[in-house]
């Protein structure tokens, strides 16, 4: 029979992860609630790239409609105010520029007190023609010197319209008659046939007033270079050149030629392009030498 040895209890051979303490979710304990706020805050919190755009609109938005319509209104219609003021300035300089009509010279063509639009272009860089109803400065004392005008409280204004161009020239001191010569035209008063005659031709001169008899001033005249003769349709009302031989022999400087009368615009019964009559003067011939 073997010998029986007393055993020594063993430890028993422990589980390595039973005596480990778990290591706790921090946020385990959080409520979901509390979880969610927290999401929310941060995604508040994204950045420019995300709400920065958003609440740059609400911002411009609601600066919308905090403005005062009546502003709004305000500077919309100064700004057309100021845009009608450039733009009837440079029309005025360069294009077109009114004029109103003072005497009967022109009549039955033109009236008293008709507004008339005349084209700047001409007599540069569109050359002046026979026939062409013009509007010169008076720089050969033609006018009976105005008299001295007393300025009222808006003189002012009505002077800063006219210089815009917005109302008519009436300082007076400009005249509106037909160009009957051009430079190297030969103007004689009259033929046989009591005609006006350029160059050897005789005008059946369709645009004079024909309520009266026009009455013969005799003349005889050559144009010299860089004036024109000049004569109103009214030819028993109108001090041309005619009534001017002793001064410069009663020719205008083409230099004083401030355009050529293309419509008239006011009263609106009268609106209508001006005619400067080409077959009248289609069988006129080159001056002598040109």
């Amino acid at each position: 029979m073997a010998p029986q040895y007393p055993t020594a209890a063993l430890p028993q051979a422990q589980d390595p992860t039973a005596a480990v303490p778990q290591v706790q979710d921090p946020t385990a304990a959080v409520p979901q609630a509390q979880r969610a706020q927290r999401a929310g805050a941060g995604a508040s919190h994204a950045g420019p790239s995300h709400a920065g755009p958003t609440s740059k609109r609400a911002r411009r938005a609601k600066a919308k409609e905090g403005r005062n319509p009546f502003f709004l209104w305000v500077k919309e219609v100064a700004t057309v105010v100021v845009v009608a003021i450039v733009l009837s300035f440079l029309i005025k300089t360069f294009l077109f520029r009114a004029f109103y009509i003072p005497s009967e010279s022109m009549v039955n063509t033109l009236d008293v007190n008709d507004r008339i639009f005349v084209n700047l272009l001409v007599p540069e860089p569109f050359a002046l023609q026979r026939g062409d109803v013009v509007v010169f400065k008076d720089t050969k004392g033609w006018l009976v010197p105005a008299a001295e005008k007393v300025d009222g409280p808006f003189t002012w204004v009505q002077d800063g319209l006219t210089f815009v161009g917005l109302l008519p020239d009436n300082s007076e001191q400009h005249l509106v008659k037909r160009v009957i010569g051009l430079p190297g035209d030969h103007v004689v008063c009259c033929d046989a046939g009591g005609q006006l005659t350029v160059n050897g031709a005789p005008l059946a001169e369709k645009y004079i007033n024909a309520a009266e008899v026009p009455q013969v001033r005799d003349f005889d005249v050559v144009v010299p270079e860089g004036k024109v003769w000049v004569m109103g349709d009214n030819r028993n009302h109108s001090a041309d050149s005619r009534a001017h031989l002793e001064s410069n022999g009663g020719f205008v400087d083409v230099a004083d030629i401030e355009g050529k009368a293309a419509v008239i615009a006011w009263p609106l019964n009268r609106i209508t392009s001006l005619d400067n009559y080409p077959d009248v003067f289609r069988g006129v011939p080159a001056p002598a030498g040109q």
